[in-house]
């Protein structure tokens, strides 16, 4: 598990020196988003809080010391009336007791003792502990694959911009021989049309790629939880990614169901349900709290103070005996119980999803995988056969409306293409994820 103080001082660096022009590998890119996503930077913060709840339920059984001070001024001092004892006079004698300034000052320690929810509370603190780092090192992982995604989306635009770009020289190359031979009269408007719609075309496609490769990049910044404006290298070769033996040999790993993060926290949600039946049944014990108590009190008859202070000091035991509650804890218990069957469901519910999740993906990756293979294979005849048609119009023995077709079936194979390549890259990612690999 990764260490919750640790990746919180790497956040708090990183987001003052991560704001220059950057260059990143994929590997680096993922790293920077564990270290200062935003999502990363709450996950922290969400921490810190957990660990304070921590102390938080600790201290509860820790000694408790308070102060308090009183100062009370009676502008009529209470009058009280007692039989008259000497028979001389009226029956009954009316007596002042108090003065008309009070102050008192007091400390107290207040202590527990015994009681059942708090030793469940400090079991359960422990739990409270681990699930907060699971639960961090889930965000981590969910950080990663986002850059991951964000990160390869703009290669795959980048790609597309570059298949896209090569055939517009080419065109207008055929363009400008066509308006030549347009202007001697071996060509027809028509197909000199042809040439400008498909030159039209192949401009458009690149700049829409060009568009898209912007966008990517802008959303990896977000992702990477650095400023809009920060400029951003990529270095990462796209072909590289794509053949690496690590991810080409990820269809066929299988999952680790035990160190699969979801898995973790399910098992811990169930641990953490049972400290609350725990918890819920310790109603029923008795509570022992001590305390002891000092204080110092003065008086005062036309001032505040005019006596000596006078010292008190009391100590005490306080036991409480839970009798009855009309079925109040019974229910509560009850709850609680049929909560913790509810975990032990979604933790079954959860190594299932998990199982089906590894299985399709796997083959979904492999399906990709076959299609990306196809679609390679398509753009690279379907290019050739461009580039054939091209060199038969340039020397006369092909028309406009050929070269035309044969551009746009190169330009449809170039999308169906990025399209398999995005599709794989995603899948891939969906599958590290799957198995818990970030």
């Amino acid at each position: 598990m990764r260490n919750i103080w640790t990746i919180a001082a790497i956040v708090l660096s990183l987001s003052v020196s991560a704001q220059g022009p950057l260059t990143l590998s994929l590997q680096q890119a993922m790293d920077l988003a564990a270290k200062q996503s935003y999502a990363v930077q709450a996950g922290v913060l969400d921490a810190e809080k957990a660990e304070e709840k921590i102390k938080e339920v600790t201290a509860f059984g820790l000694p408790q010391i308070e102060g308090t001070g009183s100062f009370n001024n009676y502008l009529e001092v209470p009058t009280s009336v007692i039989p008259n004892f000497t028979q001389v006079g009226p029956e009954f004698l009316q007596i002042q007791f108090g003065l008309p300034y009070t102050t008192t000052g007091v400390l107290q320690l207040n202590q527990l003792i015994f009681d059942g929810s708090y030793i469940v509370g400090l079991r359960a603190s422990r739990e409270l502990r681990t699930r907060s780092t699971q639960d961090l090192e889930r965000i981590v992982a969910d950080a990663r694959n986002q850059a991951a995604k964000a990160y390869l989306g703009v290669l795959a635009a980048r790609e597309g911009g570059r298949l896209s770009a090569e055939s517009v020289p080419v065109l207008e190359k055929s363009l400008s021989e066509g308006e030549a031979m347009l202007s001697q009269g071996f060509m027809e408007t028509t197909d000199v049309d042809r040439l400008r719609i498909a030159l039209a075309n192949a401009r458009d496609n690149a700049r829409g790629f060009t568009q898209q490769e912007s966008v990517a990049l802008a959303f990896l910044r977000l992702v990477l939880g650095i400023p809009a404006e920060t400029p951003v290298t990529l270095s990462s070769d796209l072909e590289t990614i794509v053949n690496d033996p690590a991810e080409v040999a990820l269809s066929s790993m299988t999952l680790d169901l035990n160190g699969h993060i979801d898995f973790q926290l399910a098992n811990t949600m169930v641990r953490l349900q049972e400290l609350e039946v725990k918890n819920q049944k310790s109603a029923y014990l008795p509570k022992l709290l001590g305390f002891i108590n000092t204080q110092q009190q003065a008086f005062g008859f036309t001032t505040p103070v005019e006596t000596d202070w006078f010292p008190a000091t009391l100590w005490g035991l306080q036991l409480q005996v839970p009798i009855f509650s009309s079925g109040l804890r019974s229910s509560r218990v009850q709850q609680a119980q049929l909560t913790m069957q509810q975990t032990q469901v979604n933790l079954t519910a959860t190594q299932q999803r998990l199982l089906a999740e590894a299985q399709e993906r796997s083959q979904k990756a492999r399906t990709t995988m076959d299609s990306y293979t196809t679609a390679q294979q398509n753009l690279e005849l379907t290019k050739r056969i461009f580039d054939h048609t091209s060199i038969k119009f340039t020397n006369g023995l092909s028309g406009s409306f050929e070269l035309n077709q044969d551009q746009t079936q190169y330009l449809t194979s170039q999308q169906q293409y990025i399209g398999a390549l995005v599709d794989l890259l995603l899948a891939r990612a969906e599958l590290r994820k799957a198995l818990d690999l970030y």
